[in-house]
């Protein structure tokens, strides 16, 4: 039997060493010892026994034996030479009693090289065992900018409180990430009991991802694990066998292929227009009546702004359709569970399209639509990279552009205000899209930023103590405690506010978009589906956000604002052309040139005439902080990185 099975594993290794030989690559194992020739070594750490990931075995510490090995650790040399008798004499003891011998080794950049036992690691990675006990020596590299560099160096934060070498990410910040989706805080120490859960949850989703044949993909085990983690969470991904794991991933491969195509995000930035073809005159489109639809919201219409928001656009959904399409409110889904509770109840009352209206929705959205891919679900967030939901989300900076340049226009003053609530995705735009436009009226003019959701402090407060009296803050009222401040108001001498201009969102026809992308088979989503993400990103050119002004504005200062909304919505002007200068001065965008869409979405700085800085995490309140965990942009301050 060992005779049988050392010819199966020498032939592996000819064909890899020939493979290698035919790509112009190195045949046999590499050596640490030449490696280490041309690399400064930091320090040494003896990490003593620990179970080894096999996969991570790479080469060995010295030159040794390397030519007996192919560079997949298979034996290169004849089966009846002694090499090849002692490699058959430890495969029979591993099957009979089990090798427990554990190897020396170095790790270096969370490899794995052999000093003692290489035939040992060759037996096993044959068996395809998971791991193997060795005793090993850690040395540590210079620190430096390169991308490998720092992603060891976040590893090595990693293993200081998890002890664990099951995972080894490709994309920096995926360490923290995934402590997060464990629960765990970044300087929290493992139990034994973490660490043997954790081990076998990695052990089970490799296994179920080689059936899957994921290593045809060019993505790693461990960044496919932290994608299947983020969709189901950490507390069901633990509790899994091999079998539901592979079942699960079957049901998921679309954002699997999407993540090993690095999480494209196709930005959908104006409305379908329906296409004349053979085939949709042979075939009738979606008919309206066949649509039942919900709508799912965190808090209530009463006591949420957004919420309200979107509740105003079903409304209007229904009005637009009367008596063609069933629409239902789903109200108080605040948690993942409450979530997938409502598209549950949805789903059972005959709903087959799903808006879900708030970022934090998004994960438990993909989980529900995983298990009913009959379902549309349409999440209201961006920059979200799943393929089995769409996003939507507007343009506000355009509106806010407009904002900026309204109050510019009425204030006496080179003071304005501006109240933002967290800097998640897109807030950061908006800010700086009410300077710029605020700008373009004064150039001297200052924007006293203050964000509402700090802990302990009250924005508004913050400004009137500044004597500032134009103030851009919220966009919408809240039913249940309703106030002028929202909008762009002008604070008065006896306290009072005058409301002069709001920017709206226009959910409504947003819905009404999206319907009739559906209904016309005219939806980008079919197209992209496990290529790309579909983001549908509207603006003033689907006239799915305006501006609305207050009567009383002087007839001027409304000509020139109505003339700068019909220049965007022609695509005649753009907020963000350069140049554009953050704060301390660095350039942003050159004249001429434009910022992109990717560039205003993630921005995470403030232009040179805001007057404020970006709020640390810990800043902000418990239900802020959520949000920008999921949606957050990443900043350090407000300089140049």
């Amino acid at each position: 039997m060992a005779a049988t099975d050392y010819t199966a594993a020498f032939k592996q290794g000819r064909k890899s060493y020939q493979a290698a030989l035919t790509k112009g690559e190195y045949p046999y194992l590499p050596v640490l010892d030449d490696i280490l020739s041309y690399t400064e070594v930091a320090s040494v750490d003896n990490l003593g026994l620990i179970d080894i990931p096999l996969n991570k075995i790479v080469g060995t510490k010295t030159e040794g034996r390397t030519n007996a090995f192919a560079n997949n650790f298979m034996p290169l040399l004849p089966e009846d030479s002694e090499f090849g008798m002692k490699w058959s004499l430890l495969y029979d003891h591993q099957i009979n009693d089990g090798i427990r011998d554990p190897i020396v080794a170095y790790e270096f950049m969370n490899q794995f090289y052999v000093q003692e036992g290489n035939k040992r690691v060759s037996v096993m990675k044959y068996l395809k065992t998971y791991s193997i006990p060795g005793t090993v020596t850690r040395l540590i590299p210079r620190k430096t900018e390169d991308k490998e560099n720092r992603l060891y160096y976040e590893f090595l934060d990693f293993y200081a409180v998890s002890q664990s070498y099951d995972v080894w990410f490709g994309k920096e910040g995926s360490y923290k990430k995934l402590l997060k989706l464990m629960g765990k805080k970044e300087d929290e120490m493992w139990s034994d009991d973490d660490r043997l859960t954790f081990h076998a949850a990695c052990y089970s989703f490799s296994e179920a991802f080689r059936k899957a044949h994921g290593e045809k993909l060019d993505l790693p085990v461990s960044d496919a694990f932290l994608v299947y983690v983020e969709i189901y969470g950490y507390d069901q991904v633990k509790g899994e066998t091999e079998n539901e794991m592979f079942a699960a991933l079957q049901k998921m491969w679309t954002e699997i292929t999407l993540a090993d195509k690095g999480n494209q995000v196709e930005l959908v930035q104006n409305p379908a227009e329906p296409k004349s073809t053979l085939l949709n005159r042979l075939l009738p489109a979606v008919s309206p009546e066949t649509l039942k639809i919900a709508f799912v919201y965190t808090k209530t219409p009463d006591t949420s702004s957004w919420a309200y928001a979107h509740e105003l656009g079903r409304l209007y959904i229904e009005q637009i359709y009367e008596g063609k399409i069933k629409t239902m409110a789903f109200d108080k889904a605040d948690s993942d569970a409450e979530v997938a509770e409502a598209i549950e109840m949805a789903i059972e009352q005959g709903c087959n399209l799903v808006f879900t209206t708030a970022a934090q929705m998004a994960n438990q959205s993909v989980r529900s639509a995983i298990l009913h891919p009959k379902v549309k679900i349409y999440n209201c967030s961006i920059m979200m990279s799943y393929s089995s939901i769409c996003t939507y989300y507007a343009r506000m900076y355009e509106s806010k552009f407009l904002m900026g340049a309204i109050a510019a226009a009425l204030s006496r003053t080179d003071r304005l205000g501006y109240v933002a609530d967290y800097p998640i995705y897109g807030t950061l735009a908006n800010i700086n899209a009410y300077a710029l436009g605020a700008k373009m009226i004064n150039p001297y003019v200052k924007i006293y930023l203050e964000w509402s959701k700090i802990k302990g402090q009250d924005a508004r407060e913050r400004l009137n103590q500044e004597g500032i009296l134009f103030v851009s803050d919220n966009d919408m009222i809240t039913p249940e405690h309703a106030s002028r401040a929202y909008g762009l108001y002008m604070k008065k001498e006896d306290g009072t506010l005058d409301n002069l201009a709001t920017p709206i969102w226009h959910w409504g026809k947003f819905y009404e978009r999206i319907i009739r992308n559906i209904c016309n088979g005219s939806s980008e989503e079919s197209a992209q589906k496990g290529k790309s993400a579909v983001n549908y990103w509207w603006g003033m050119s689907a006239e799915v956000i305006d501006v609305i002004c207050s009567k009383a504005m002087p007839h001027g200062t409304y000509r020139l604002i109505e003339f700068l909304k019909n220049s965007i919505r022609a695509g005649a002007f753009h907020p963000f052309d350069g140049p554009i200068y953050a704060q301390e001065g660095v350039l942003r965008c050159k004249e001429g040139e434009s910022l992109s869409p990717d560039e205003i979405i993630t921005m995470d700085w403030l232009v040179e005439n805001v007057m404020g800085k970006i709020p640390e995490l810990e800043e902000l309140t418990e239900e802020a902080q959520a949000l920008m965990q999921l949606q957050g942009i990443k900043a350090d301050e407000n300089t140049d990185k």
